[in-house]
């Protein structure tokens, strides 16, 4: 490495299973001058497109990878260098670079990992970050999982310790639910985090999972710290019926596409790799029965039967919504209890989180910042 003077960009790691990206699109030119969180360079995944944002602020002085170009995790994508940095100085950099070894194949990924058992159920999860502090738990909503959180888990982990976890009946935990009601769930999360040994907790949750954390905040106040609210159900009575019903009835990716795509305000992020993964665990034995049950438990008649978030008082909350929701409309933020920092973000649908992760994530640090541990 030529000194500090010379500043590489990388293809980040989204998620945890994250191997390769390929560009999609420079949004800077060369010669440009970027700040700390300026969008430089998008990036395709397997599953969804997201924007790498600069890490650094500098002089952009060469883009290396091309548009097309699929390249592996920590692959180099640009230089920055200020003008007294020699162009000679510049091109022995990017001669001289190497892309920082994986893991054997799957180890890395299987290492990302770990399983539970509570209440008899098996539960995936996975934990980043440092060892002290408060820990972040994360929660995703109906038919999701951990890898809803893939463009934010490292981000909130490279500050605070960090939990995800697919909930009972979802991902690669077990076909298996503690009970349809939002007690219910709230009880079998308290558990896990027993099992843990984490007594307090901040928690963030995505719709349903934001339902979830209300319920759990009512029923155990002294052991949510705060609470980080998704698009969250469990506010108003209005939801999309038409997508939960889709999504429960969906057999094949001709019908399951469109209605994934009414989660995003850019339908054309969904990716066949993203289609494939969904039907691969409806088609898991059991599944489709749970769904159903599930949603006619708590959106009977293609309403939200239960609204914990109505009533809770007392704890530090933030509120992200974004704009072009069309599952839980919007509007509902009007309605966030008293008290909470509520913000609606242009250009995003219920996946708000994974639209506008860079915005998304500035606001949930600085949310971690104020509330403290």
């Amino acid at each position: 490495m030529a000194g500090a003077a010379i500043t590489p960009l990388v293809m980040p790691k989204w998620g945890l299973e994250m191997r390769e990206g390929t560009i999609a699109g420079w949004l800077v030119e060369e010669g440009a001058r970027i700040a700390v969180g300026t969008p430089v360079v998008d990036v395709e995944t397997d599953k969804i497109s997201n924007t790498v944002e600069a890490p650094d602020s500098g002089l952009l002085r060469r883009r290396v990878a091309r548009e097309g170009e699929t390249l592996p995790v920590k692959a180099l994508l640009a230089v920055l260098a200020e003008p007294e940095v020699g162009d000679a100085e510049v091109d022995a950099f990017v001669a001289a670079y190497e892309v920082p070894a994986a893991g054997a194949e799957g180890e890395e990924e299987a290492s990302a990992f770990a399983s539970t058992e509570v209440d008899g159920i098996r539960v995936r999860h996975a934990r980043r970050g440092p060892e002290e502090g408060v820990p972040v738990l994360f929660l995703h909503g109906f038919g999701g999982d951990l890898g809803n959180w893939l463009f934010n888990l490292d981000a909130v982990a490279a500050r605070h310790p960090v939990v995800a976890l697919d909930l009972p009946g979802h991902g690669e935990s077990g076909v298996a639910l503690p009970g349809v009601s939002l007690q219910a769930l709230a009880g079998f999360v308290a558990r896990f985090l027993d099992t843990l040994a984490l007594p307090r907790v901040h928690v963030v949750g995505h719709s349903m999972g934001a339902a979830i954390a209300a319920q759990l905040a009512r029923d155990q106040p002294g052991r949510v710290a705060s609470l980080a609210l998704v698009a969250p159900a469990g506010l108003g009575e209005a939801i999309d019926a038409g997508y939960i019903e889709g999504f429960v009835a969906a057999a094949s990716r001709r019908e399951l596409k469109p209605v994934v795509e009414r989660l995003f305000a850019d339908p054309s992020l969904v990716g066949r790799q993203l289609l494939d993964d969904l039907l691969k665990y409806k088609r898991l034995d059991g599944v489709g029965e749970l769904l159903a049950r599930l949603a006619g438990a708590l959106f009977p008649g293609g309403r939200q039967a239960e609204l914990p978030l109505r009533a809770l008082s007392g704890v530090p909350m933030l509120v992200v919504w974004g704009a072009d929701d069309r599952v839980i409309p919007a509007a509902q933020a009007a309605d966030a209890p008293a008290g909470a920092a509520v913000h609606v973000l242009p250009g995003a649908g219920h996946m708000v989180m994974m639209e506008q992760a860079g915005a998304f994530n500035a606001l949930l640090l600085e949310h971690l910042a104020r509330v403290g541990g």
